[in-house]
């Protein structure tokens, strides 16, 4: 396909393929005759870009076109669309066409769909933090293409530890592939040398769950102190929640069927839902979807403009309240 477009907010990730895409198209030897950049700050980037596609190769290899973080994402002139309308369908086999974009293509611009046409879009989205299976997944494949052997519990500390932060995960590998050497690596190994940075907003969920307001209220401390998105954290929380409601709204229910339960709960790994019924064995659908309320209203607070630290802590200590089986004003139990 020689017309890509690359965008999505997991930007490590996203400039890993290109460049690997880049190896792949070019030779070495006439890399600099045969690659050509173009940034949003050059004037009439799209047209001297699509022009130049439209060149065959120096030498050896493809010939490399890339528009980073274009503009045609969110807007395309009518001068622009012609060029595309020019030139996509002709595009030569010599040549690799690559735009890269945090945003996601306004699906409806033409520039969009005649695109989609003649050529091919990937997304590269950062794993939701709940996605467990996801983030255990991304660990398990990035140490196998860096030729590194991890065992379960090296695997999921190393998933708690990064979790969704692809750089951080590359970057804690190389240091444990340093180490290790040709051994498996294992649980102590990660605790020893890795950085934990993005496991309280799972951390703190699992606090609330207990009702621990102290720990709770200390974690949300931490992710702040860190700079951490209170929006963020939100959603997390929201994620989270709502898995275990599904699997605790099923049980109630009656339903056995282990796979039923993990396709509604969106688990990619159906052996996880053994872990999330211990979980969550105490709690009641009730109160998991007490909480979710109590989320949305953190969420609502939060886009509203109130206060995000003094509104994050008010809603944690009631989800706590409700975790433990307290209404939120002291007055009966949930249960």
């Amino acid at each position: 396909m020689p017309a890509l477009w690359f965008w999505g907010e997991d930007d490590f990730a996203l400039r890993q393929a290109a460049e690997q895409l880049l190896r792949q198209t070019l030779d070495p030897a006439w890399e600099s005759f045969n690659c050509d950049r173009f940034g949003p700050e050059q004037p009439e980037a799209v047209r001297q870009a699509l022009n130049q596609a439209m060149t065959p190769p120096f030498g050896a290899g493809q010939r490399l076109v890339w528009l980073v973080e274009t503009t045609l994402a969110k807007d395309c002139s009518e001068v622009d669309l012609a060029e595309l309308q020019r030139t996509l369908p002709l595009l030569p086999e010599t040549t690799v066409l690559l735009l890269t974009s945090t945003a996601k293509p306004n699906g409806r611009l033409k520039s969009t769909k005649l695109f989609q046409q003649h050529g091919e879009l990937r997304e590269f989205a950062a794993i939701p933090p709940w996605k467990t299976d996801l983030l255990l997944g991304r660990v398990q494949q990035t140490a196998s293409d860096l030729g590194l052997r991890l065992d379960r519990e090296a695997t999921e500390a190393l998933a708690i530890a990064v979790g969704n932060q692809t750089r951080q995960l590359h970057g804690e590998l190389e240091k444990l592939k340093l180490f290790a050497g040709d051994r498996t690596v294992t649980a102590a190994d990660v605790a020893a040398l890795v950085t934990t940075s993005t496991q309280s907003s799972l951390q703190l969920a699992g606090a609330i769950r207990e009702g621990d307001t102290p720990r709770a209220l200390g974690l949300v401390a931490d992710l702040i102190a860190r700079n951490e998105a209170p929006l963020r954290i939100s959603a997390t929380l929201v994620g989270q929640f709502r898995t275990w409601l599904w699997v605790k709204a099923l049980q109630e229910s009656g339903e056995r069927d282990q796979t039923v339960i993990a396709a509604a709960a969106e688990l990619g790994n159906p052996k996880r839902l053994f872990f999330i019924q211990k979980e969550i064995g105490r709690l009641s659908a009730r109160q998991l979807a007490r909480c979710l309320d109590l989320l949305r209203q953190l969420d609502w607070g939060l886009k509203q403009g109130a206060d995000p630290v003094a509104h994050l802590q008010t809603q944690v200590v009631q989800l706590c309240a409700c975790c433990r089986g307290q209404e939120l004003s002291g007055r009966n139990s949930v249960q």
